[in-house]
């Protein structure tokens, strides 16, 4: 969900720059940054950026200027009373130097720059323009986050065959669990007993019981599901990134539960690399939209 984008236009004698620039997020965030008096822009504009985007941390900057005559300034008159009053009122419980003019005049948005009189057409004309322009922006910051995505689909397709090697070793050594089961309470009960003879219908029975315990046939299944399942994600069209998300979340379910099941060290060790490889896929998938 990483990208960059920026766009120059210019109208009449307005000449702008639009950047955007994304980076990793769980939902849609946006922050705007546009020049004092362009405030009523951003509600068109967020509806531009969400019909194109779904997920990330996006900011987005507008810086406007005009090049008509010498640049003026003028005072903003609410601005100055308000931070006349705030002055007096700190002033009023702490015991300080009045302020000077220079310092009260240096706050932000109290000299501000003194733009021609535009007339309503044009200034929704300009307001047109820009939007116009923004939505370009766009376009270009979602082609350079799926130039990206396009290529972390090729890492998290690799990790999905990592699982799914995973699973197949974990069913290869499944499948001799049970034996190696019963030989071990097999053992462990001679040498408790030492020469006692123990009744084969007990030693099948305790051998049956740890089995079910171990038992991960349904984990298997399951992580095979979810690889399948992720694939059709990685090739489906649209936003994929929160399904994905909440994948590797199941998966990494499936690999707590084939751990604790594990009675040989060898099962163990797999599901040990599996939830390595899960988490390496969660890091990934934060990256795609």
């Amino acid at each position: 969900m990483t990208g960059f984008s920026r766009l120059t236009g210019e109208h009449e004698n307005w000449r702008w720059v639009w950047e955007a620039k994304s980076v990793n997020g769980r939902g849609l965030e946006l922050r705007f940054r546009l020049p004092q008096g362009y405030d009523e822009l951003e509600p068109a504009l967020r509806k531009l950026v969400r019909k194109k985007l779904h997920r990330g941390s996006v900011s987005l900057n507008l810086n406007l200027q005009t090049d008509s005559g010498d640049a003026r300034y003028r005072i903003n008159e609410t601005m100055l009373a308000d931070a006349i009053a705030m002055v007096a009122k700190i002033s009023a419980n702490i015991k300080s130097a009045p302020p000077r003019a220079e310092g009260i005049l240096g706050l932000r948005g109290v000299i501000e720059p003194a733009e021609e009189e535009q007339s309503e057409e044009q200034r929704q004309a300009l307001f047109i323009a820009l939007q116009k322009s923004f939505e370009n922006l766009i376009d270009g910051l979602a082609e350079a986050r799926a130039s990206e995505g396009k290529a972390m689909g090729a890492v998290v397709a690799a990790h999905f065959d990592m699982i799914e090697k995973l699973t197949k070793d974990a069913a290869a050594i499944a499948d001799v669990t049970p034996e190696k089961l019963r030989a071990k309470i097999t053992a462990q009960i001679e040498e408790l007993l030492k020469d006692a003879p123990v009744p084969e219908e007990r030693l099948a029975q305790e051998a049956a019981l740890l089995a079910v315990k171990a038992d991960i046939r349904e984990e298997l299944d399951r992580l095979d599901a979810h690889v399948e399942a992720g694939r059709g994600h990685l090739t489906g069209p649209g936003a994929v990134g929160r399904q994905l998300d909440f994948l590797t979340q199941e998966l990494n379910r499936e690999a707590n539960t084939l751990c604790s099941k594990s009675q040989d060290m060898t099962l163990k060790t797999v599901g040990l690399e599996l939830k390595n490889v899960v988490d390496q896929l969660r890091e990934q998938v934060q990256n795609i939209e």
